[in-house]
This record gives structure tokens, sequence and C-alpha cells, in this order.
């Protein structure tokens, strides 16, 4: 609360950035020790999380006011107009220190109190359980085993303490490896294929500079390669451009000599570093801010911003990765500099086109928990949740998302989750409300005992399950597909308006049509419901009837669907009644002749006297006479 100075201010305008004419909502301003809040005349709320903001910037005073500019890390741009520039200048220096904390505990996590007991939270840490992930793969095997190699950080500090490697990796050559690895992330297992035995491995760039080896991590590749019995060579996939690899073998790094590696096949996919990222975002968002564009213009700023482009490399690599694998049936080992930005996306997206339960709700976030979480990916870094380096920030984890969403509109039967659920992962994400997106690896976070003092993000997902499920999902669909094969060609690729877009509503479709099949199908299973319950009416009417020596060969009971006898009687079902009689002359179609018989079944059929009967096909209610 030190960092407060002003918490309120009156008299405040919230502009509507893609308004011609300027529009606005006026209202008052709040600052809190973990919120902004805007309340405007109508009693409308705009809730800004001080984690969210990404920038702020105080404009020259104008005669209506000191315009505040706010740009959050989930794309939200507000625009504010401050009656006062003292106000206005408080407000954002105020808002400059709580956006950047300076240590861990001052982030919302540690003071965020969903009013759960000790216990609960203590389940909703164990909800994943990445041990029995891997026995769920069929890890446990002749080739494979748990080793406790890094139980105390020793070898890798960014890696985790359970890390799966081939039965005959002996601690020295694990050790040796490590030595010979960027960061000391030696060459782990990540991804077991249990249908053909092939196995995604992760690391770090050798130390090889231009003419280093190590015969600890030869040996290592070696053995990776000889735990797949079905194909004894191995794809060794470098995510960097080939230009930015020697570059590195400058500094004394660089990538495998195929000479000093018996069985393995190199490969470069291509995928740009974390600057260029940040740069193409940028760049993107600029045209995304960009008032009275017209078709042409935004999209030639979309092609030159090169977002799309690199939203493709990833996809490309995760399917060259699922191919080798489920095709040539053979082991890849990914990695990119130091294996925690690159290499978390392949390895995590091949995984995903690989195995169904990746495109379930739960098993996504075993995903995320076992190849972004456990495996070290900076989050902190590239989110900047700390007040640290602009340059290390990155938005490598909203790359990941995307291309999951990309794969979603392409196969919309075989993900159970939506859109929104990807959305609300990349809000919490930013948002340092949960502890599990925190610091930067495992070991930091057991430092900082963050199972003890903060929450879980996944219960909470769980809890709202509902809303993030996709209607069109079809289990049956994704087990007969398990292997997905998307394309990669540019007309596939598409602008995410939800996500850059997500707090624009004049920007949104008037309706969403993942919204009118969930209200539909919502309305299908009423139905069902209330059949149900007629039915279980209906027989217990019939066995009350039956008690009470009702005879049921002298009156039946009437049909529950039948049609009210003032129906029956009226105007309007007499005439039709009377078109469709099949004593009058068959109606023909245009085009047809009265000889054309195709349609006289439908008459007959028209023609019995049974009772109205309501079917439901397709969420729709079809009225049969």
């Amino acid at each position: 609360m030190e960092h407060i100075r002003t918490t309120k201010v009156e008299q405040v305008k919230l502009l509507d950035r893609f308004s011609i004419s300027n529009k606005s909502a006026a209202g008052t301003l709040y600052l809190t020790a973990t919120h902004l809040l805007f309340v405007d005349v109508a009693q409308r709320e705009t809730w800004i999380l001080h984690h969210h903001i990404a920038a702020v910037e105080k404009l020259a005073l104008t005669t209506s006011g000191c315009p505040l500019i706010i740009q959050c890390k989930n794309f939200r741009v507000v625009h504010f107009v401050v009656p006062r520039e003292r106000d206005c200048h408080d407000i954002y220096n105020s808002l400059l220190q709580l956006s950047r904390p300076a240590r861990y505990d001052e982030l919302y996590a540690f003071s965020y109190n969903p009013k759960q007991s000790e216990s609960e939270r203590a389940l909703g840490w164990k909800l994943i359980d990445l041990v029995e992930e891997y026995r769920r793969m069929g890890v446990l095997n002749s080739s494979w085993h748990l080793s406790d190699a890094n139980q105390d950080y020793k070898i890798c500090e960014t890696y985790p303490r359970d890390l799966y490697v081939p039965r005959n990796a002996s601690k020295p050559m694990i050790v040796g490896s490590s030595k010979f690895r960027s960061k000391g992330r030696f060459p782990v297992l990540s991804y077991y294929y249990h249908e053909n035995q092939a196995a995604i491995c992760r690391c770090s760039q050798p130390l090889s500079g231009f003419s280093a080896r190590c015969l600890e991590d030869e040996h290592m590749l070696q053995i990776i390669s000889k735990a797949n019995p079905v194909n004894r060579y191995m794809y060794v996939m470098d995510t960097r451009p080939k230009l930015n690899a020697m570059a590195n073998r400058a500094a004394g790094k660089g990538y495998e000599n195929e000479d000093n590696y018996s069985n393995i096949r190199f490969q470069f996919v291509g995928i740009e570093n974390i600057h260029v990222m940040r740069s193409s975002l940028q760049k993107l968002l600029e045209v995304c801010g960009t008032r009275a564009l017209s078709v042409n213009e935004f999209l030639s700023g979309l092609e030159s911003s090169g977002w799309l482009r690199h939203i493709k490399a990833v996809l490309d690599a995760a399917i060259c990765l699922a191919k080798a694998i489920s095709v040539e049936k053979a082991s890849v080992l990914v990695h990119c500099s130091d294996g925690w930005d690159r290499t978390s996306q392949v390895c995590s997206l091949g995984s995903l086109l690989l195995d169904p339960y990746y495109r379930t709700i739960e098993g996504f976030m075993v995903l995320i928990e076992k190849d972004w979480i456990s495996f070290g990916h900076k989050f902190s870094d590239r989110c900047g949740q700390l007040d640290g380096e602009p340059r290390e920030i990155s938005p490598v984890f909203t790359q990941f998302l995307e291309c999951v969403w990309h794969l979603t509109e392409q196969f919309p039967r075989a993900f159970e989750y939506n859109e929104a659920f990807l959305l609300q992962i990349h809000e919490h994400v930013h948002s340092c409300q949960f502890g599990n997106f925190l610091l930067n690896c495992q070991k930091e976070r057991e430092e900082v005992k963050l199972r003890e003092k903060t929450y879980s993000l996944w219960p909470y997902l769980l809890a709202d399950k509902k809303k993030y499920l996709n209607p069109l999902y079809d289990a049956t669909f994704s087990q007969s597909f398990t292997v997905l094969e998307p394309s990669t060609m540019p007309f596939n690729f598409k602008f995410w308006g939800h996500m850059y877009h997500q707090f624009d509503q004049p920007m949104h479709p008037r309706q969403s049509v993942s919204d009118i099949i969930m209200k539909m199908s919502e309305q299908n299973k009423q139905l069902d419901n209330d059949i149900t319950i007629l039915e279980a009416k209906l027989r217990k009417h019939k066995h009350d009837q039956a008690d009470a020596g009702f005879d049921f060969t002298k009156e039946a009971l009437h049909p529950i669907h039948s049609v009210p006898p003032m129906l029956r009687t009226s105007q309007c079902l007499k005439k039709e009644s009377t078109l469709l009689s099949v004593h009058d002359g068959i109606r023909t179609i245009e085009g047809s002749n009265t000889a054309d018989n195709r349609y006289l079944e439908y008459t007959e059929e028209f023609s019995k006297a049974e009772p109205a009967v309501v079917s439901l096909e397709y969420g729709v209610a079809r009225m049969t006479c």
C-alpha cells in the first residue's frame, strides 16, 4: 500500500479505442493493493490486475484532461482521461511500482485466498501426478526407468528431481553428458510412444564449439537409440535456424557433429529466437491497435509482422517430430539453445499430435505441467513477473497456445476443450494469481515453499469445467484418429481475434457459433431430461391405475404427446389435412410431373390418424403429425 498515492479519482473517462467519434464512458477510478478498478455511471466494472499491466504511458495534458494508456499482457488496452494532471501523475507512478514487484512474495498468489482449507490446498497440488503420467505412457519397462541422479538438483538445477533415462545409462555417463550440455541439461525422456516404443527426448545444445566432443554424451545418444528396438537410428532435431547454431559455435556452443555420433540423423527446423518473436508480436499488436484500417491494410500489416509465419514454423517442427515417431518409428532428440523455450514448444505439440489423452482437459493440464513447468520453462523471465531485464520477455507460451488453437480449428471434433479454456490459461499465466506458473524452475519453487503458500490453478479450472467443454468433441473420433496430421498450407492460418481483441467488444461477431452450439446442446439435454421425467410419470400413473383395478382393455390412457382437442379442431389443422389428404391429387414439385410418385410415401404417412409426436434430431424439435 506504500506505493498508492491516490486511491480514488472521480470524473474519469474511459475511451473506446476503436470508436471514430471518441466514444467514452464517465466514472470513478479506484486503486487498490491488487487491482485497478473503473466503475462507470451505469455501475459497470472494469477490473485490471496489477500483474497484468505490461506498460503504462502518460501523455501530454489536453483540454479534456490528462490521457493515461495502459497496455496489458493479456492484450487488453485501456485509455483513460483523468481530469487533473496531478491525479494522473500519481496513478501513473503507483502503477509503475505495483506492476513491477521486486520480490516474489509481493506477487498476488502469495496474498490470494480462495477460502480453502490446508487439506484442500494440498489436494489441489496433488491433482497432477507426473509419475503416474509416465506410468500411463508405459515407461517403466526394460528400456527406461526413473533415475535418482538429480534428486538434489546437483546435476541440473533447472530440471525436475524425477528424470527418466535409458536403463543402461550409468550415473557417470549422465554427469559427463550434463557437463557437455548448456546449463547441464542432458538428454532425458519427454514422451514415450508405446505403440512402437519410440521416444521423444529433450536437452540443450552441446558445448561443442568447432571441434570439441564428449564420449559420455556420444554414448548417451547411442543408448537412447538402442532403447528403441524397432528402429536403431534416431533424429537429432535442432529447432534453431542453422545460421544461429553456427554462430553459437564461436561462443563454444553449437550443434552435434554427425561424424562423432553413430546412428543419428541431424536436422534443423528454423524457429527464430525469443528476440525475433518479441519484436514480431509487438508489430502485430501495433496493427491490431490501429483504427480505421481497410481489410487490405490489416492483412498487409499482419503479413509484415511475420507472426503467423512463426506460428507455422513451430507447427511444422511439431509435425516433423510426430511423423518421425509415428511413421518412421524413430526416436527423436529435440533441443534449441538452452532447451527451455523452442524445445518445450516442439515436444509438447508433438506429444499433442500423437496422444489423444493430451486433447482432453485433464490431459492438457498434465502436458503443461510436464513439458513446461517441470522442465523449467522460464515463466518468470518470459512473462516479466518481476522488475527485471526486458530483453528476457518473450511470448513463447502464447505461441504454444496459439498453435493449439489452430489445431482445434482444423480438428474441432478431436479436442475436449474449447477456445475459452486456452484463453483462461493464458490469462492466469500472467495474472500471478496461482502458483503454477511462478518462478523459473522446480528448484526455485521448492525454495520459496510455493505449494505451502499458494494455490493451484487446475482445481479452479476444473470447478468450472462445463464452461470449457467443446460441444463438437467426439471421443470415438479422437480414438479413431490417434495421430493428427494437420495441414500447414498458408490458408489454414488465420488471425486469432478472440485472443488479441478479447476485450474489444466492438470487434467481436454479434453471435458466436460456439455459443450457439452450446446453447442448442443444453436445450437438447433439457428436452431429453423432460422426456425422461414425463415417461417416468406415465409409468407411475399406469402403475397406480393398475393398483386401483383400472381395466386398460376398456379405456387406454391417452398418449402424453397427443394433440390437445382444441388444436385437433382448429381451422389451420383442417386446412393442412385437406391439403395433405391422399384422396386429393398428388402435388408436384416444380420441374416434376404427376407420374413421379417419389413423394407418395410421405403423403401416405401424413394421412395416418396417429397422435403428434415430438422427435429430437440434432438438437431441434421436429413435429411429426
